[in-house]
């Protein structure tokens, strides 16, 4: 009864707390989806350009709605900045692995994925700094480019 009770508790806790989550925990769990997070980044992607067309458009009005317009530049901010901590947190901290730089063909590849990772993250900032969709072509590119240095040479 009290084990029950316990987790119960402990349910509620995590259930109704305010605390935002990260794109993966940093222990060694094991449980990766590395698909999901891909799938993830074009999500955002498609919301970052939705909230340019619409800084754009409410932009353009001759009564421009400003509380509109902040909200949609900071839900743009908002995606860009989970990109980069998807990209951060979850594949460099965790997924992509150092490679012994003698090993030359995995080191190529690795190289290739922390590049792609590293425009990925430019790009992202890019985005946040305006409303110009050459970054959101160059992001997309970077994560297509991505893909396929990472699923190509992994596992997962």
């Amino acid at each position: 009864m009290k084990k029950t009770l316990l987790s119960l508790t402990l349910f509620a806790g995590l259930l109704f707390s305010s605390i935002t989550s990260k794109a993966h925990c940093e222990i060694p769990c094991g449980i990766y989806d590395d698909s999901i997070r891909v799938v993830l980044i074009y999500e955002h992607i498609t919301t970052i350009e939705k909230s340019m067309t619409m800084i754009n458009k409410l932009q353009a009005e001759d009564n421009v709605d400003y509380n509109q317009l902040v909200r949609w530049v900071m839900n743009k901010e908002e995606h860009a900045t989970k990109i980069q901590e998807i990209v951060a947190q979850y594949f460099m901290h965790q997924r992509v692995k150092p490679v012994d730089k003698t090993e030359k063909e995995k080191y190529a590849i690795h190289i290739d994925q922390l590049t792609s990772l590293h425009e990925i993250s430019v790009f992202a900032m890019k985005v946040k700094q305006t409303t110009s969709d050459v970054y959101i072509k160059k992001i997309r590119e970077a994560v297509h480019g991505f893909e396929h240095a990472y699923f190509e040479n992994h596992k997962h």
